[in-house]
């Protein structure tokens, strides 16, 4: 996000949440947590906007909303959406124990919004943020947002980026962890995007927390417009690196002096753009593969193709893999494990190139192919041939 963003909001954020606790207080354990940054804002808080909201595959929103009963409006009609909000009021920072006694009982809250992008000299403020809250709540989460690899020192508050993060770790007491990287610059990738996914997983698990990860959705300088192919990409790699809630930003297209936003989903006017129609495509494209990314933790990551991205390692097969080939072209390939199958999930890295993909496994093995559609197909006699489209996913599952 940009500075940008907590200027307009007029607040600080914070959002704690474990997997179990997300599972507990959204509503429905199939569905993959998908929130919308920027959702309906509070003069828009209608029965029809926020219908509009969940119709587009979102059932989770953050906005920030001018006081507690503007607040309290957005959580009763939300509720009638199906779709959950975090909490973003400034009495949230001015008093936290009432705001989260008023608040945590309501069906359609999902937790507590604080502070978005950091510098280290912020942790132990946050920290103490934090701890106030769970004194009153200890059950739903509250949320922070944290820098990419790119931004600099001086943003961060510390010498590098990995040690940015595991300060945030030892000092901020939230079961989750968040980054935002937009990885689409132009017509190409940023080079440190996947180092920064690496980063993020490996700290993560270290931690034992689930990570949250992002897609654009609005388009700025130098950001383009988004695409199916370009949302796919951000989205399936993410999961394939074991991502537990999807984040756009943003959904509603705000408004600044600085950045020269336009054509998120929904215009600054209320209008729909045709990003609408692509994230909802995307939206239920990611619902078809939840039964596996909700549940499955991922074992390995690594790279296929002639060029590895910086920070990643070439991928090797290992049984019940026998071959792998993507033609020397880029691809993301996950192994996952879940309480009955094991997968192996498979990104074509491309923006504009579909892949070929060809796969043998060990034969004894029975193996099923997963796409984005929700159609399961037998892999016949162990041998996959087929064509991946630009940042879309093939997982292939077998019983353990």
């Amino acid at each position: 996000m940009h500075s940008f963003m907590r200027l307009i909001l007029g607040l600080a954020f914070l959002f704690c949440f474990t997997h179990g606790a997300w599972t507990q207080a959204f509503r429905g354990a199939d569905a993959f947590p998908v929130l919308a940054w920027i959702g309906p804002p509070a003069d828009q808080t209608t029965p029809e906007r926020y219908r509009e909201l969940a119709e587009a595959g979102f059932n989770l929103s953050f906005s920030g909303f001018p006081d507690v009963e503007a607040m309290g409006r957005a959580l009763e009609v939300a509720q009638g959406a199906g779709v959950k909000l975090m909490i973003s009021c400034p009495e949230l920072r001015g008093d936290p124990e009432t705001t989260v006694r008023r608040f945590k009982g309501h069906p359609a809250t999902a937790g507590y919004y604080l502070r978005d992008e950091p510098s280290a000299g912020d942790f132990k403020d946050l920290g103490d943020w934090v701890r106030r809250i769970r004194a009153v709540d200890e059950v739903l989460p509250c949320y922070l947002n944290l820098f990419p690899t790119y931004a600099s020192p001086e943003q961060l508050g510390t010498a590098t980026y990995q040690e940015h993060v595991d300060r945030f770790l030892a000092e901020v007491p939230v079961p989750v962890l968040s980054f935002d990287h937009y990885p689409i610059v132009g017509d190409r990738l940023r080079s440190d995007w996947y180092e920064n996914l690496e980063i993020i997983a490996a700290a993560a698990k270290r931690a034992g927390k689930p990570f949250w990860a992002f897609a654009l959705a609005v388009a700025h300088d130098p950001y383009p417009v988004a695409t199916v192919e370009g949302l796919r990409l951000q989205v399936f790699s993410n999961l394939a690196y074991g991502a537990k809630a999807i984040q756009y930003f943003t959904y509603w297209t705000p408004v600044s002096s600085q950045w020269n936003f336009h054509r998120a989903p929904i215009e600054a006017d209320g209008t729909r753009t045709e990003v609408y129609d692509r994230v909802r495509q995307v939206n239920r494209e990611l619902q078809n593969l939840a039964p596996v990314f909700l549940t499955a933790e991922v074992v390995e990551v690594a790279h296929a193709g002639e060029a590895l991205p910086r920070g990643t390692r070439p991928y090797q097969p290992a049984m019940p893999v026998v071959v792998l080939n993507t033609g020397g072209k880029g691809a993301v390939v996950s192994r996952l494990r879940g309480e009955r199958h094991d997968y192996l999930a498979v990104v074509n890295r491309g923006l504009r190139e579909s892949l070929e993909l060809k796969i043998r496994f060990d034969d004894p093995v029975s193996v099923q192919v997963l796409n984005s559609e929700g159609r399961s197909i037998p892999v016949e006699a162990g041998a996959f041939g087929g064509t991946v489209a630009p940042g879309d996913i093939r997982v292939f599952q077998w019983l353990r």
